[in-house]
């Protein structure tokens, strides 16, 4: 088995890269943001464009991922599964903001696939895509699907994804069990895929662990 977990909003407690840019991104970069929404440009183009509006230097990067917080029962979470299945975090996201606060946070042993972020100059960014795919059906910086199967391969399926958003929405057609919250449980509902709500790790955790009681039921009987 193994978990697909995006960051933004699921293991964040907040959507970080919304958060760089409303604190220090030009305000054009709302007017993005609603283009990719109403699809009038990917998500891919939609962030690269985002990132170029950001001013900040190392110093205030520090500060900015300092900042960031996990949601406190990932770490239970993360023990529990360990023992029978494997995790990635799959963001298409920002991969310094992911590793600094895991390494903080002692995770660092998770492995990451998200979007490169750089820093040149004094304060600008920019962004490349080591896990784009130019047949990616939802446009995005990280091809969540293929990224899912190639861990399905090496580690074993089933996939299991934990999201929040748009960029979750194509694997959520194609995973074995989806859970979702925020926008991620309106698509899922539009589209008429099965998923569970959930509000946070801690939700996760108890759906999982009832997974095991069934099994176990179900092996008595």
């Amino acid at each position: 088995m193994i978990f697909i977990v995006d960051f933004d909003g699921t293991l964040a407690t907040e959507d970080t890269v919304d958060k760089l840019l409303e604190q220090h991104a030009d305000p054009a970069w709302r007017e993005l943001e609603a283009d990719w929404l109403e699809g009038r440009i990917d998500a891919l183009e939609c962030m690269q464009n985002q990132i170029s509006l950001v001013r900040a230097g190392r110093t205030v990067l520090a500060g900015f991922f300092e900042s960031i917080r996990l949601d406190p029962h990932f770490p239970d979470f993360y023990r529990y599964v360990s023992d029978f299945a494997s995790l990635a975090i799959v963001s298409d996201g920002l991969d310094q903001t992911i590793h600094h606060t895991l390494k903080r946070d002692g995770l660092a042993d998770l492995p990451v696939f998200a979007n490169r972020l750089r820093s040149f100059g004094t304060d600008q960014l920019d962004l490349s895509f080591p896990h784009r795919r130019s047949d990616c059906a939802a446009g995005n910086g990280v091809c969540k699907c293929a990224v899912a199967k190639r861990l399905a391969t090496q580690h074993g399926g089933p996939v299991v994804l934990i999201g929040d958003g748009k960029s979750d929405a194509c694997l959520a057609a194609r995973a074995d069990v989806v859970f979702a919250k925020s926008s991620l449980i309106t698509h899922c509902q539009a589209a008429g895929i099965a998923h569970t709500p959930f509000n946070d790790f801690g939700d996760v955790l108890r759906t999982v662990q009832a997974w095991e009681t069934g099994e176990r039921l179900s092996a008595n009987a």
